[in-house]
C-alpha cells in the first residue's frame, strides 16, 4: 500500500545527505554515553517509540541498545587480542568501539560547537535548533531527561545542514577509521522484541487510556510486512521541527440565566465575523492545522492522485427528453464544473438524440464561476415552449441566490436579477386549458413564479409572480408565509396543467394549486393545515393523488376529485401499513410508481390504472440483488409514456441508471459510471447486520469492505452516523472510499433513530425529548461491530457533519475512550446558545426537531446533550472539526467555539484540529478538484490516526 515519505514533510529533498567526518564521530561519542548511562530507559524507549509509529528513532534505538550491549561486553572480556582482519564496516559496531565518553572530550565538543554555529548554513531556512535540553532528544528519544547541558544546545539538524553535499563519491574517499582492537567473542546481544510494524507492516495505535498494546497478536494476512529500515534511510532528518502550538482563545464570560441555570459562555465574541480579531483566531487555527498536518503532505498528494485515477474526468450524463429537446450535462477534464447541454429531438419517437445533432450549451459553470472562488448553480427551470431559462446562482457558499433569466434562442441573459431567490417555476403549457380542455397557448410561458427568503430567518415566505419584459421591481407578491415555523416552495405537476405552491413546516403542511395556463388566477386550497398532518399532491386526468399522515406515521395514498379536494372527499389508494414507509409516488398518464421503505431499504413497486379514473392495481416491485442499496426514481419528464427510469447504486456497486419496461417489466442498463483505475468490483463485499440498543431496538448496520483485507479483528475500522430530520441514510458509491477499502479499513454505516430509514416513526424515535436514543444507538453499533470482529477496538474512526456532527460531540462526550478519531464536519454542537437565539436563521422552525428551550423541560433535556455544554476535563480522541465562515446552515461559530473551549478542558495530548474554508460554506469546496482534496486531507488524518499509515 502506498505510504507517505517519513521525512520529506520536514527537510526538502535536496537537503538529504549521509552523515560522515566530525559529525559522524560526534554522533557515535554521544550515542555510546547516553546508552552507557540510560540502557535500561532506552529499552523502555525502544518499545515507546515503536507504540508511537516512529519507525526512525525505533530503528536507531536499536542499533544504540545492541552497541550498549557489545560495549559493555568488551569492557567485562580480558586484554585485546592480536588485531584480526578488519571485518565488514557496521555504524553498529563502530559505535560501539568508540572510547570512553570523558568530560575533556565534552568540552572540547562544545568549542567545536561553537565554531560549527558561527558558519552560516546553506539551509537555514529549515534546518533549525532542537528544542531539547539534551542529546537524548535530538535523536527523538523520549527517556527521561538528565540535568541540562550548559548551553549553546546541540543540534543534529544544524550539524547536517553544515556539512558539505554528499556527492555519492564520499564513502569511497572517505579514510577508514583507525582499527579497533579486536576482543574476544562476545555473547550474542540480546534481541528486542518484535515491534508492531514487523508484526503487521503499520506503525502500533496508541493505546487508549485503560488499555494494554499486545505486540505479539497474530497480524492480519491482507496487510504487507514493511520494508526493513536501511542505512539510506538512517542518514535521512529524524528531527522534524518542533511541534506547532495551538491557539488559544482569549476568554470573554458571557452569562446567561434561564429556568434557573446559568450558561456560560466564554467564547461569544466569536460570532463576529467581520472583527478582524476573529479572522485572526481562524487563520491562526488553519495555520496551527497545516504545521501539524504537514507531514501527512505527501499521502495527502498520493490520496488525491489515487481518487482521482477513479474518476473518469470527461464523461457525460444519460440524456432525458423533456418537450422537444434533449437535455444532459458533461465534465471536461481540468474544468471543475459541469456543463448543461441540450440537442433538439428530431421526432417524438426518437429513443436518444443523434449524436450529430448540434450542441447548444444551456450553462456552463465554468464560465460563470470565472472570479469567484467559490460557484454553486441552485434552482432551474425552463419554460415549456423550451425557450427561457430560469437559474440561481450562489457565489459565497451562504445559499442566499441570485436570479437570472436566460434567453436560449439568443443565448443572451436579460438584464435584472432577484436576491435570495429559493424555487422557480414557468406558467403555461402548451394547448391545453383546464376549463375548456382546448388549445389556449396564451403567453404563459412568458410568467415566472419565483420565492424570495426572509433575510434575517433565512426561510423562504414570499412567492412573487414575473412577468417577461417588465421590471422585477413591479414582480407581484402572491402569497407570504407569516408563520415563522414554515418554508414555502413552488413547483409543477408532472402533466404540467398546475402550478403547486407547497408551505410546510417540520410535521405540518399546505397546498395551493393554480391553473398553470392562468397565471394570474386564484390558488385553489387542498386542504387547510393541521399540526402534525403532512401531505403532498400531484395531478392526473382531474384528480388529486395525495400522500397523507393522516391515518397513522408511514403515510397512505387518497385522491380527490380536482374540483372538491377537501379531505371529506378523499378517497383511499394505498393504505397505511405498519412497517412500509411511502416515501413517494411517481405518478404518469398509466401507472405510478409507489416509492416505499421497508425494512430500511427502498423499494419501488408498480401499480397500473385500470381506466381514465384513479383506480389502480399493484402489478410487482422492481427487484435489486443487494443485500444494502439506494434505489430511486431518476429524471422522468414525459408523462405519457411506457418507460420508467430509476437510479441504482451500493456501498460496491457504481451508480446506475436503469430504464424499467412497463409492460415487460425488463430493466436495461443505460449507463453505469465508469471507475477507472483498475477497479474491480468482485473484490469488495457489503453486508447488513444488526445492533441491540441498551433499549433492546435493533439498530440497522451497513458494512462494506475489501474481502482481500479483511482480517476479523483487527481491522481498523469507520462508523459513519447521521440520525436527524427523518433523513434515511444513503448507501451510495464513492470512487474517493476505495483508498479506504484498499488500505484494509472495514467501513460501516450505522441507521440510528432520528433518521427515516424504518419511517417516521424512527424519526420520532430519536429527536425531541428521545433525542439520547441517537446518541446510545450510535455507541451500541460500534461497540457490536468490534465485539463482532468487524474492527480493532483500538482504532475506530468516526465521523459525521451538520446534525451529524451534534452525534459527534455527544458521543465524544459520552464515550471519549471507545474511539480513536472523530471527523466532524459543520458540527451543530452549541445547541443551547443557537436554539436560544431566534435571531438566527433556522432557529424557530427547528423547534419542531429539537424542542423549544424557552420551555424548561425541553431547556434541560437539551442541556443534558448539547456538546459543548457537556464538555468536560478527560482525555479525547484525535479530533479533525471542519467548518466555512459563510455556512449558513450551522454557523462557523460553533466549532469554532467548540475546539476553543475543548483546548482549555482535555486532558490527552492528541490532536485538535480545527479547519475553516474561508471562501465556502456548508458543504464545503464548490469545484469538483478543490472538493477532492478536502476529501484526500480528511483521509490521511484519518488514516494517520488509525496506524494504517
Amino acid at each position: 500500500m502506498p505510504k507517505s515519505e517519513p521525512h520529506t514533510a520536514t527537510a526538502p529533498p535536496s537537503t538529504s545527505k549521509r552523515i560522515r567526518g566530525d559529525a559522524l564521530k560526534r554522533l557515535r561519542k554521544s550515542a555510546i554515553r547516553v546508552v552507557r548511562e540510560n540502557s535500561d530507559r532506552l529499552a523502555q524507549a525502544l518499545l515507546d517509540q515503536t507504540i508511537e509509529g516512529n519507525v526512525s528513532s525505533g530503528k536507531l534505538l536499536v542499533s544504540l541498545i545492541q552497541a550498549a550491549a557489545s560495549a559493555q561486553s568488551s569492557r567485562s572480556q580480558k586484554p585485546p587480542q592480536p588485531e584480526p582482519p578488519k571485518p565488514q564496516r557496521s555504524l553498529a559496531r563502530e559505535w560501539a568501539a568508540e572510547p570512553e565518553w570523558t568530560p575533556e572530550d565534552e568540552a572540547l565538543e562544545r568549542e567545536k560547537e561553537k565554531a560549527a554555529a558561527s558558519t552560516p548554513s546553506h539551509n537555514s531556512g529549515w534546518a533549525r535548533e532542537s528544542d531539547s535540553d539534551n542529546e537524548n532528544e535530538s535523536i527523538d528519544c523520549p527517556a527521561e531527561k538528565p540535568a541540562a547541558p550548559t548551553p549553546p544546545k546541540r543540534s543534529l539538524a544544524t550539524e547536517w545542514a553544515n556539512e558539505p553535499e554528499w556527492t555519492g563519491e564520499d564513502d569511497s574517499n572517505e579514510a577508514a577509521p583507525p582499527p579497533e582492537p579486536a576482543a574476544p567473542p562476545a555473547p550474542a546481544p540480546s534481541v528486542p522484541p518484535r515491534s508492531y510494524r514487523e508484526v503487521f507492516g503499520s506503525p502500533a495505535p496508541r493505546p487508549l487510556p485503560g488499555r494494554t498494546f499486545d505486540a505479539t497478536r497474530t497480524p492480519p494476512p491482507a496487510l504487507k510486512p514493511a520494508a526493513l529500515y536501511t542505512e539510506e534511510e538512517m542518514t535521512q532528518n529524524p528531527n522534524p521541527a518542533p511541534p506547532a502550538t495551538p491557539p488559544i482563545a482569549r476568554i470573554d464570560r458571557k452569562e446567561t440565566v434561564l429556568h434557573g441555570t446559568v450558561l456560560t459562555d466564554n467564547y461569544a465574541w466569536l460570532r463576529d465575523k467581520d472583527a478582524p480579531e476573529v479572522r485572526q483566531y481562524l487563520e491562526a487555527e488553519n495555520a496551527y492545522a497545516d504545521a501539524v498536518t504537514a507531514p501527512l503532505a505527501r499521502l495527502r498528494a498520493d490520496l488525491y492522485n489515487e481518487m482521482l485515477s477513479h474518476i473518469k474526468q470527461t464523461d457525460i450524463s444519460v440524456p432525458f427528453r423533456d418537450g422537444d429537446w434533449w437535455y444532459y450535462s458533461r465534465t471536461e477534464e481540468n474544468l471543475q464544473y459541469a456543463i448543461a447541454c441540450r440537442k433538439r429531438a428530431s421526432d417524438k419517437n426518437e429513443t436518444a438524440p443523434a449524436p450529430d445533432a448540434p450542441e447548444n450549451v444551456i450553462l456552463d459553470g465554468n464560465k460563470l464561476a470565472e472570479g469567484h472562488s467559490f460557484f454553486a448553480i441552485g434552482a432551474t427551470d425552463i419554460s415549456e415552449d423550451g425557450r427561457w431559462l430560469a437559474y440561481t446562482t450562489d457565489t459565497t457558499g451562504f445559499r442566499q441566490y441570485t436570479l437570472h433569466i436566460k434567453d436560449l434562442d439568443t443565448g443572451a441573459t436579460l438584464p435584472g436579477t432577484v436576491d435570495r431567490v429559493g424555487s422557480v417555476v414557468w406558467a403555461g403549457i402548451h394547448g391545453w386549458d383546464p376549463e375548456r380542455q382546448s388549445p389556449n397557448p396564451g403567453t404563459a410561458n412568458e410568467t415566472l413564479f419565483y420565492s424570495v427568503e426572509d433575510e434575517e430567518q433565512k426561510r423562504q415566505y414570499q412567492l412573487y409572480r414575473h412577468q417577461l419584459g417588465s421590471d422585477h421591481a413591479s414582480d407581484v407578491l402572491v402569497y407570504q408565509e407569516d408563520d415563522e415555523r414554515f418554508n414555502l416552495g413552488a413547483g409543477r405537476t408532472r402533466d404540467g396543467k398546475y402550478i403547486v405552491l407547497e408551505t410546510a413546516s417540520h410535521i405540518t403542511t399546505e397546498c395551493h394549486v393554480l391553473p398553470a395556463n392562468r397565471p394570474t388566477g386564484k390558488f385553489q386550497l387542498i386542504a387547510a393545515r393541521q399540526d402534525d398532518h403532512e401531505y403532498s399532491v400531484d395531478h392526473r386526468n382531474g384528480y388529486w393523488f395525495i400522500r397523507t399522515n393522516d391515518k397513522g406515521r408511514y403515510f397512505r395514498l387518497v385522491c380527490a376529485r380536482a374540483e372538491a379536494p377537501g379531505r371529506e372527499n378523499w378517497t383511499e389508494v394505498i393504505p397505511h401499513r405498519d412497517g412500509i414507509m411511502l416515501e413517494d409516488i411517481d405518478l404518469f398518464a398509466n401507472f405510478f410508481i409507489a416509492c416505499e421503505r421497508q425494512d430500511g431499504l427502498p423499494q419501488l413497486r408498480l401499480w397500473t390504472f385500470c381506466a381514465f379514473g384513479p383506480e389502480a392495481a399493484r402489478i410487482r416491485d422492481i427487484a435489486f440483488p443487494e443485500p444494502a442499496y439506494s434505489a430511486g426514481p431518476h429524471t422522468n419528464r414525459i408523462f405519457d409514456t411506457m418507460q420508467y427510469r430509476y437510479a441504482y447504486q451500493s456501498l460496491v456497486t457504481p451508480s446506475s441508471v436503469y430504464e424499467y419496461d412497463i409492460i415487460t417489466g425488463r430493466s436495461t442498463l443505460l449507463k453505469q459510471v465508469e471507475v477507472p483505475g483498475g477497479f474491480d468490483r468482485s473484490l469488495y463485499a457489503s453486508e447488513r447486520i444488526h445492533a441491540t440498543a441498551p433499549d433492546g431496538v435493533q439498530v440497522p448496520v451497513s458494512i462494506v469492505y475489501r474481502k482481500d483485507k479483511r482480517a476479523p479483528g483487527n481491522n481498523p475500522l469507520y462508523v459513519y452516523g447521521y440520525g436527524s430530520y427523518g433523513y434515511a441514510l444513503p448507501l451510495t458509491f464513492s470512487a474517493s472510499r476505495l483508498s479506504l477499502l484498499d488500505r484494509g479499513l472495514v467501513l460501516a454505516y450505522a441507521h440510528i433513530r432520528g433518521g427515516g430509514d424504518l419511517g417516521e416513526p424512527w424519526h420520532d424515535a430519536g429527536k425531541m425529548l428521545l433525542k439520547r436514543n441517537t446518541f446510545t444507538d450510535f455507541i451500541a453499533c460500534v461497540e457490536h461491530l468490534t465485539k463482532s470482529g468487524y474492527g480493532d477496538p483500538t482504532r475506530v474512526a468516526i465521523e459525521g457533519g451538520s446534525a451529524g456532527g451534534l452525534l459527534m460531540g455527544a458521543v465524544a462526550n459520552l464515550r471519549p475512550d471507545l474511539f480513536r478519531a472523530v471527523l466532524s464536519h459543520v458540527p451543530f454542537v452549541d445547541v443551547m446558545n443557537t436554539m436560544l437565539d431566534a435571531s438566527l436563521p433556522l432557529t424557530v422552525p427547528e423547534y419542531e426537531e429539537w424542542g423549544d428551550p424557552n420551555q424548561e423541560t425541553y431547556f434541560k433535556y437539551m442541556l443534558s446533550y448539547s456538546p459543548y455544554d457537556n464538555l468536560k476535563a478527560a482525555s479525547y480522541p484525535a479530533m479533525l472539526v471542519k467548518t466555512s465562515l459563510f455556512d449558513s446552515q450551522v454557523m462557523y461559530w460553533e466549532p469554532a467555539k467548540y475546539v476553543a473551549k475543548l483546548r482549555t478542558l482535555k486532558t490527552d495530548t492528541n490532536p485538535l484540529l480545527l479547519v475553516t474554508n474561508m471562501q465556502a460554506g456548508h458543504g464545503g469546496a464548490s469545484g469538483r478538484y478543490d472538493y477532492l482534496k478536502e476529501i484526500a486531507f480528511d483521509y490521511a488524518f484519518l488514516l494517520k490516526e488509525l496506524a494504517v499509515v
